[in-house]
C-alpha cells in the first residue's frame, strides 16, 4: 500500500504545480524578456502602467535556471565569435611570417648553395691544375732536353763531317796533288787509289759515314727549329677558332714591302692561310698562302697574285719570302733563299691602306663582325721568323734570311720576337 500512496501524493504534487504555471504564465514570460533585456541591452525604464507588485516578486527557482541558461548560452556564443576572430587574426599573421621566413630561408638557401657550388668547383680547378701542372712541366722538360739533345747531335755531326772532309783532302793531297779539285768524286779519286785494299775499304767507309751523316742532319733539321729562331707558334688542327693576331710595330701605310716566314704544314688544301691583312674595304690586301704543294702571293685583290708551284712539302720546314712594289708592279717569291719566281703589273700604283687586321693562320673576309673565319682556310703545323719590312730587301738580305742566323734579323714593320703576336683558340707557343 506504501507505494500508492506515494505515487498519490506524486499525482496531486503535478497536479498543483500545473494549476499555479498556468496562472502565472502570463507574468513568468514577460519577466523573462525583460530580465532577458536587461541583461543583453542594459535595463529599460518602465511606465507606470507596467509597474506594479507582480514584477516586484521574486523569481522562482524555475526562472532563475531558465535565466542562467539562457546567458549562459549567449555568453558561450560570443566567447565562441571572438575566439574565431583571434584565431583568424592569429592565423593571418602566421601565414604572413611564414611567408617571409619562406623568402629568406630560399634566398639564403640559394646563397649558401651558390658558394658551396663556387667552392667546389673552385677546389676541382684546382686539383685538376696541380694535377696538370706535373704533366705539362714533365713534358716540357721532356721537350726542352730532346731539343737540347738534338742540338748536339746535329753539332757533333756538323764536327765530325768537317773532319771526314779534311781526312779525306789530306788523303787525296798524297795520293794526286792536283786531285784537289776533285776530292769528292770517287770516279776520279779511284784512279789514283790504284789497287790498293786498305784505301778502298776507307774509301768506301768514309762515303758511307757521309750518307748517314746527312740523313742524320737532314732528320734533325726537321725536328728542331730553323737555326737562331727561338720560338714558334704551333697550330694543332685545322678550326675556325685557331689563329694569330699580329699588331704591327709601325703603319700599313705601304707602296712596297717584304714578307719573310719560316713555315712546316702538317697538310695544304686548296687554299691555306699563312698570314693575310685586310680592311672593310679589301679583305684581301695582302695574303700568302698555299694551294697544296703551290705558294701564293696576294698583293691588292685577288686578280693580282703570283703563283710558284711544287715548292711546299709537308712536315719540312721551308723559308718564303715575297717582295711588291707599286712603282712598276713588281713582285716576286723566294724559296729557302733562291728567287723561284717574279712578274710585273702586280697591283701597279696600289696603296696598301693603314687601319686594317693582320693575321696569321686565318683570314678575316670581312662578312661579319666577330667571324669571317673559314675552318677550310686554317693553317695547320708550325712557323716561326715572321718579319716584314716597307721597303724590297736585295738578294742577299733577302739570303740570309735562310741563313745560319734566320730569325737574328727583324723587320722594322714586323719583328719576330719583338712584334705582339696574341694567340687565340689552341694555338700555342713552343720552343
Amino acid at each position: 500500500m506504501l507505494p500508492q500512496e506515494i505515487l498519490s501524493l506524486l499525482t496531486l504534487f503535478c497536479v498543483f504545480r500545473a494549476s499555479v504555471s498556468v496562472l502565472d504564465e502570463d507574468d513568468d514570460y514577460d519577466l523573462m524578456y525583460v530580465n532577458l533585456d536587461n541583461e543583453i541591452e542594459g535595463p529599460v525604464l518602465g511606465t507606470e502602467e507596467t509597474v506594479s507588485c507582480d514584477c516586484q516578486r521574486e523569481h522562482t527557482k524555475w526562472d532563475k535556471l531558465f535565466i542562467m541558461l539562457e546567458n549562459s548560452q549567449m555568453k558561450e556564443n560570443m566567447m565562441l565569435q571572438a575566439m574565431d576572430e583571434i584565431l583568424k587574426v592569429d592565423l593571418q599573421t602566421l601565414k604572413a611570417e611564414l611567408s617571409q621566413l619562406t623568402t629568406s630561408l630560399a634566398g639564403t638557401l640559394a646563397t649558401v648553395v651558390e658558394k658551396v657550388i663556387s667552392h667546389i668547383v673552385s677546389q676541382v680547378d684546382q686539383a685538376l691544375l696541380s694535377n696538370s701542372d706535373p704533366a705539362g712541366e714533365a713534358k716540357r722538360l721532356h721537350e726542352s732536353e730532346q731539343g737540347k739533345l738534338l742540338e748536339h747531335i746535329l753539332l757533333l755531326s756538323h764536327n765530325v763531317s768537317s773532319r771526314l772532309g779534311r781526312l779525306e783532302s789530306s788523303w787525296l793531297r798524297r795520293c794526286e796533288p792536283g786531285a784537289q779539285e776533285t776530292a769528292f768524286h770517287q770516279d776520279k779519286f779511284s784512279s789514283t787509289r790504284g789497287d790498293d785494299p786498305i784505301l778502298n775499304s776507307l774509301w768506301k767507309e768514309l762515303q758511307q759515314t757521309r750518307t748517314e751523316l746527312k740523313a742524320s742532319q737532314k732528320w734533325a733539321a726537321q725536328h728542331l727549329l730553323p737555326a737562331g729562331c727561338e720560338t714558334a707558334v704551333l697550330f694543332p688542327m685545322r678550326s675556325k677558332k685557331i689563329y694569330g693576331s699580329v699588331h704591327p710595330t709601325a703603319g700599313m701605310t705601304l707602296r712596297s714591302f717584304t714578307a719573310c716566314i719560316w713555315i712546316k704544314v702538317t697538310e695544304a688544301l686548296n687554299k691555306t692561310i699563312v698570314f693575310s691583312y685586310g680592311t672593310k674595304l679589301n679583305p684581301y690586301e695582302i695574303q700568302l698562302y698555299l694551294r697544296q704543294e703551290s705558294a701564293v702571293l696576294l698583293v691588292g685583290g685577288d686578280q693580282h697574285k703570283l703563283v710558284v708551284k711544287n715548292i711546299v712539302v709537308p712536315g719540312k720546314w721551308i723559308h718564303l719570302c715575297g717582295t711588291w712594289s707599286s712603282e712598276n708592279g713588281s713582285a716576286s717569291l723566294w724559296l729557302n733563299g733562291e728567287l723561284t719566281a717574279t712578274t710585273l703589273d702586280i697591283a701597279n700604283a696600289h696603296t696598301v691602306p693603314n687601319g686594317g687586321i693582320l693575321q696569321i693562320g686565318q683570314e678575316k673576309n670581312g662578312c661579319c663582325v666577330g667571324g669571317g673565319f673559314d675552318e677550310a682556310l686554317a693553317f695547320s703545323g708550325k712557323l716561326t721568323g715572321f718579319n716584314m719590312w716597307d721597303r724590297v730587301l736585295s738578294a742577299k738580305e733577302i739570303e740570309a734570311q735562310s741563313g745560319e742566323d734566320a730569325c737574328s734579323m727583324r723587320g722594322n714593320i714586323i719583328g719576330w720576337g719583338v712584334t705582339e703576336v696574341l694567340l687565340y683558340g689552341g694555338a700555342q707557343y713552343i720552343a
